[in-house]
């Protein structure tokens, strides 16, 4: 399995047979979110949320199934689960709703958390389950930042942690670039590039946080 970073929370994941999903599709915002437009086709679009810089499903080419909201999902035989999460800390009477999206690639139980605004209950993290890879914003603001990401992610204990939704020289938001996130953090791999590849029998032993450079 393949996980591209195209940009702000948006992934693009390739399973060894081809199957083709992509996370969060963002609309570039001029002097905000300035990434290019995303130019790729896939088989499955999951949308976190409703807002712009995460709900572009007609921007992706190959009339992908769009999977959006709580629940269990099936497409193109893969079983999808999306947990019910607020993209902020008040119940949602800020930002609204957020799904966090779990799925199996390759026997890899990956989960994209969105724009999640607030710490996991225990009883979202039992829903969300045991997990090998999450995608992870960790900039503050408008989702959790570097310290609430931190806890989660202890809590959920993957084998993998990829960062996202933080400021970069594309991304001008008003939230914190990825370094805050890695302060104090063992096993960090920097990939001079946007695509990582991994396999269920060689993922680490303990979690590695792998930083991605954008596509777009």
């Amino acid at each position: 399995m393949k996980i591209k970073w195209l940009g702000h929370a948006s992934f693009l994941i390739t399973s060894d047979s081809g199957t083709r999903i992509i996370t969060d599709p963002y609309t570039p915002s001029p002097g905000r979110l300035n990434y290019t437009d995303l130019n790729e086709s896939a088989d499955i679009v999951i949308s976190s949320h409703e807002h712009g810089d995460h709900n572009n499903a007609a921007a992706i080419k190959g009339n992908p199934q769009v999977l959006k909201g709580a629940g269990a999902k099936e497409a193109k035989g893969i079983q999808f689960k999306g947990t019910a999460t607020f993209h902020d800390d008040t119940d949602g009477t800020q930002r609204g709703p957020n799904t966090v999206f779990c799925f199996i690639i390759d026997g890899i139980r990956l989960c994209h958390l969105g724009d999640l605004g607030h710490k996991l209950s225990a009883g979202q993290l039992k829903e969300v389950g045991p997990v090998d890879i999450v995608l992870s914003p960790v900039a503050g603001t408008y989702t959790v930042d570097a310290a609430t990401a931190t806890d989660i992610l202890g809590k959920m204990t993957p084998k993998v942690v990829i960062p996202m939704h933080f400021r970069n020289e594309k991304c001008l938001y008003p939230i914190t670039p990825v370094d805050d996130f890695l302060k104090g953090r063992a096993n960090v791999r920097r990939v001079n590039g946007s695509e990582v590849e991994f396999k269920k029998e060689t993922l680490p032993a303990t979690t590695e946080t792998v930083v991605l450079k954008p596509v777009y």
